[in-house]
This record gives C-alpha cells, structure tokens and sequence, in this order.
C-alpha cells in the first residue's frame, strides 16, 4: 500500500519547493498538498482563530488555504484525513535555511512541530542560500530518498526532523550528517521612516552572524553537506528542573 503523505509549506502553493518535492514523492506515495494561498514566512507556530479560513481546490489531491502552515495541517487532518491520519507529515522544500534559533520563527518548522503533536512523523525541509531560478528536482530526489529510509532512524513521533540542504550545485546530494541545533547572533536592525500621511512605519531587519560550531546544523551545510537535527518541542529544561526540585528553594 503506498504511503498517505501529507505536504505543506510557508512560500505558498506556487513555489518551485513544494511544487518540485510534490512531483517527486507522488511517483510513489499518495501525496495531499495543503498550502498557504500566499506567503506566511515567519509565522511560527501561530493558528488562526479570530476569523474563518477557506479551503480552494486546485485538484482532487492539492489544496489551498488563507491560513498558516499550522492551520494547513489542522485543515488537512482534520477535513482530508478524517479516519486516519496520514503516514508522514513534510514541511517543505522552504526557500531558505531553518537553521539554528530561527526554528522558533519558522512556518516551516511549526508545521512539522503541530504533524509531532499530532503523533505523525514529521520533518521540516529547507536550502540553504536559495537564490531565485535554482532547481529543486535534486533536493525533492533527497527528499524522496529520506521518505523511503525514515524508519530505519528509529525517530518517534514526537521527534521530527528539521533538515537544511545547502545550496544546490548541480551534482546530487550525497554527504549528510546527524547535527545539532546552531546559534547565531542578529544585529537587528528596526529602521523608522514616514508616510505621505506623516505618520511612522517601521521595518525590521537584520543579517545573522552565526557561531561555526562544531556538529551543528551551520557548520555542516557550511560545508556543502545536508544536515539532519532530530528535534522536538519540549522546551522543559529536565537538568534545571531536578536541581530546583533538590534545592529546596523557598520563594
């Protein structure tokens, strides 16, 4: 019986990732994509609920919302898989890193983090430095590739998989490695200008300094190789947690 995959995104249903790992996984895989009808880059792990969303088809196996990824896969669970919840949950192929502290802001990462919530193995997709025009028929072929062998990593569901591939360059992705989480520093930039009207409007930037660690997921891809960072949501700090317990401490 071929695999019931659910596919969904932070870029939209139009770009060139989920459009390329789509084509790819449904040579073999019944494959459901749920999308943002527009860009939701930076959206984390938000839910819509002060308003109602709408589902449009493009065909019996794709779908689009004005939701967030983690409203596409409440949708699509819900409404498309209503008596059994699909084999796999990917999130992807974003169009840029999620690497590091920018887990925490990610669509991408969100809908694979609400696919471990739900009890469905999940994983996250993204390359590295994509610039616009790069294919990603190599990066879907990974992707395929990772499908067909997840479950000999032995990952349970609440466990998901936040992959970075570096930027494509030609040749098929081969090297990968079993990273951790990166850290990096932002010099966020808040820049205030005026509108024709004279009142102020802001615009938030900035361009990350990233700390060359050895195993993490940035000093891998920095070095041409696929990162794999098995990562959950439990943000418990279990050392802290035991000390606090054994201290004694009284408030």
């Amino acid at each position: 019986m071929k695999k019931r995959i659910l596919l969904t995104n932070d870029d939209g249903y139009f770009s060139e990732g989920i459009k390329a790992v789509y084509e790819e996984l449904k040579k073999k895989a019944e494959v459901f994509m749920v999308a943002p009808d527009r860009e939701q880059s930076a959206s984390s792990h938000s839910l819509t609920l002060n308003r109602p969303l709408r589902m449009h088809h493009l065909d019996k196996h794709r779908f689009t919302t004005d939701g967030t990824p983690t409203d596409c896969v409440m949708l699509a669970v819900h409404m498309l898989f209503k008596h059994e919840l699909p084999d796999m949950i990917i999130s992807g192929i974003n169009h840029g890193a999620n690497m590091g502290d920018d887990v925490t802001y990610s669509g991408t990462v969100a809908a694979a983090i609400e696919g471990s919530i739900m009890g469905v193995p999940s994983m996250a997709v993204s390359m590295s430095n994509y610039e616009p025009g790069t294919s990603m028929i190599r990066a879907a072929k990974f992707v395929a590739r990772l499908v067909a062998s997840y479950h000999k990593l032995g990952l349970e569901p609440s466990t998901f998989l936040n992959v970075n591939l570096p930027r494509d360059n030609s040749k098929p992705y081969t090297k990968y490695e079993f990273t951790s989480l990166g850290s990096r520093r932002y010099k966020d930039i808040v820049i205030r200008k005026t509108d024709p009207r004279g009142k102020d409007y802001y615009w938030i930037g900035g361009r990350p300094q990233w700390k060359m660690t050895k195993g993490s997921d940035f000093e891998a891809v920095s070095r041409g190789v696929v990162s794999l960072t098995p990562t959950r949501l439990n943000f418990t700090y279990t050392e802290e947690l035991l000390r606090l317990r054994e201290s004694g401490c009284k408030l």
